[in-house]
């Protein structure tokens, strides 16, 4: 009883201690808002009162804020996996020049809120006769905090990745189409991103910052480079890659991705013929496992019903 009682007294310290530093951080982050928008604030004409804002929207204003704070004390700390981040959050689809800090700052809360979470669960998982529940629900929420906000970038990456991949020979046949068809790489860059805007929407933002880097002025290899970093696919780069070396050596872009574009075709069947030929591979254990017994039971089954009727005393 005296252990039990220590470590729920230590439990419950730890808690207190937790809640008050979170007040004590919430209370200075609100003080902090509080006085940043006092002093950018501009003073009211004529003694107006200044203008109301929703507890909700502060709320969540205050709230993100915080988040961002934390998100910059994490990109400070490690500057170097800022850029590298933020190149996965463009292929991930989040665009915001702020992503990568409110990423970070969405971690570093996801952590607190687990290790909260782990000091609140104490109690319930120290002493004689407690389950197994609680420890189950700590590693649950330990592995949420840590793994969860990677994982679900992945998760979004990975199918838009999956989106650029089947759009990309799309993409390339209407190139050559409108090249051959006597319109500039530029335009028909243009043309493709109005054609392709409803079947491949994510493709079509990656184009549109494409369209728009090209009017800018920027060089036309460094616009696509920049677009195949952030599509993140090797046909993407391979496509920047031949787009260089052609404008280099003066090679006829029509003929050049009318090859390229048939080379696609010609992967894309192969992938397809791929996925054919492991189709039996893949078959084989559902038979074994599924299929094989039941269609043994159904042959059996009858054989063994006229034994028995034959036979009724063996």
């Amino acid at each position: 009883m005296t252990m039990d009682t220590l470590i729920y007294g230590v439990g419950l310290i730890l808690v207190v201690a937790a809640l008050g530093g979170l007040s004590w951080i919430a209370f200075g982050e609100l003080r902090v808002r509080a006085a940043r928008r006092n002093r950018l604030q501009p003073a009211t004409a004529g003694g107006g009162a200044p203008r109301s804002v929703a507890p909700a929207g502060a709320l969540a204003d205050q709230a993100l804020a915080a988040v961002r704070r934390l998100g910059q004390q994490s990109a400070v700390r490690d500057p170097a996996k800022v850029s590298l981040l933020r190149s996965r959050l463009m292929q991930a689809g989040f665009h915001n020049r702020e992503a990568a800090v409110i990423y970070l700052g969405a971690r570093a809360a996801a952590l607190m809120v687990a290790i909260v979470g782990v000091i609140i669960m104490l109690p319930f998982v120290m002493g004689p006769g407690k389950g197994p529940t609680g420890v189950l629900i700590a590693l649950l929420l330990s592995a949420a905090a840590i793994f969860g906000p990677d994982q679900v970038l992945k998760m979004r990456r990975q199918a838009r990745e999956q989106e650029y991949v089947d759009g990309f020979p799309d993409l390339l046949d209407l190139l050559v189409a409108s090249v051959e068809a006597g319109l500039s790489l530029d335009a028909a860059v243009t043309r493709v991103t109005d054609e392709l805007g409803r079947r491949y929407p994510n493709l079509t933002v990656h184009l549109k910052f494409l369209v728009l880097e090209l009017r800018a002025g920027r060089a036309r290899k460094d616009a696509w480079a920049a677009f195949a970093d952030r599509l993140g696919i090797d046909d993407a780069r391979a496509l920047a890659t031949m787009l260089r070396q052609a404008e280099e050596m003066g090679t006829s872009l029509g003929e050049t991705l009318s090859v390229f574009a048939n080379d696609m075709r010609a992967k894309r069947m192969l992938k397809a013929e791929e996925k054919a030929l492991a189709l039996s591979a893949k078959l084989t254990v559902p038979l074994v496992l599924f299929i094989f017994p039941c269609l043994l039971g159904a042959l059996m089954l009858p054989a063994a019903a006229r034994l028995m009727h034959v036979f009724p005393n063996h």
